[in-house]
């Protein structure tokens, strides 16, 4: 196995395609077939699914890829730094649960540095996806919330990944919904008087969705309900539908606005608590930018 194969195994999981793979690398499509032919011969499993769609990574190729894209980088450092390559762009990558405050965060640290010389991301995703970006090096940091019901099954999927929660903040539960809403103006809220309105929830797609839920009560018997993929489609059926979700009561006015309010959640004590951390990996030294993010975190946190 060599770098030059591990480099193109890589464009093929980036591109979806050998010929579009081939095509960023400046390669002939067959030079690239017969590479990763060999590299999954001497693997010894299926890197990648073939469709007529493309090419998509296996079980396993998911895991192989993130040990080689860990290493392929560290070559990238090491060529950088000591055999005069071309300068190449700095990257940090940020996988987050739909939270504002990551938003939020993110532009105070982007701002503070030259993004001519890092290439910045940050990913509003699912739960595992999380965990999946950080395990594989894609991510830096995750941020992704606990609670006594998922607690065991996400300490185990996050030792399975070698990777540790680190706990920002602490908060109980509490129901977010657009101003307007008829029940806006409640000092507190129940299962029994959010009834008549559609619980929102951002979808999971997994077998064990409810323990990857992003919001707390996820096993609740709600009469109605509706799933979104993102932040602002979910914003918007709060006003459209006067939907509301559960949430940690921490929201962004400068990025959100000020449309949209929490109101404390009146349910179980003991399943409503909510702690809120970032994962990294176990045993690896944290970036000076990936450390100044937490910085801002814990700042933007503390001025909720």
């Amino acid at each position: 196995m060599t770098l030059q194969q591990i480099r193109y195994l890589l464009a093929v999981a980036k591109a979806g395609s050998l010929s579009k793979a081939a095509a960023l690398l400046y390669v002939a499509q067959p030079s690239l077939s017969a590479a990763v032919h060999d590299i999954e011969s001497e693997l010894g499993f299926a890197v990648f699914t073939r469709s007529a769609k493309g090419m998509t990574p296996t079980a396993d190729g998911e895991d192989f890829l993130g040990y080689a894209r860990q290493l392929y980088d560290q070559y990238e450092v090491v060529q950088e730094k000591y055999l005069g390559a071309a300068v190449r762009k700095k990257k940090f990558g940020v996988s987050t649960q739909h939270y504002s405050f990551a938003v939020k965060s993110f532009v105070e640290l982007v701002k503070q540095y030259d993004t001519q010389e890092y290439e910045f991301a940050i990913r509003e995703t699912k739960t595992r996806e999380v965990i999946e970006d950080v395990r594989g090096g894609k991510s830096e940091i995750g941020l992704l919330y606990r609670s006594n019901f998922n607690h065991k099954p996400l300490t185990k999927l996050l030792s399975a990944a070698e990777l540790a929660f680190c706990p920002l903040i602490a908060c109980d539960a509490y129901v977010y919904l657009w101003k307007g809403h008829p029940l806006a103006g409640e000092a507190a809220l129940s299962f029994n008087m959010l009834a008549p309105y559609p619980c929102l929830s951002f979808e999971q797609g997994s077998e064990s969705a409810f323990y990857y839920a992003e919001e707390i009560y996820s096993t609740a018997d709600y009469p109605r309900t509706i799933k979104a993929n993102d932040r602002a489609t979910m914003l918007n059926l709060m006003v459209g539908l006067n939907g509301y979700t559960l949430c940690s009561g921490i929201i962004c006015e400068e990025l959100n606005g000020d449309d949209f309010i929490t109101v404390p959640f009146a349910g179980d004590d003991s399943e409503g608590k909510m702690e809120i951390g970032y994962v990294v990996k176990k045993n690896r030294v944290m970036s000076e930018i990936a450390a100044q993010y937490v910085t801002e975190l814990r700042r933007t946190l503390a001025g909720r």
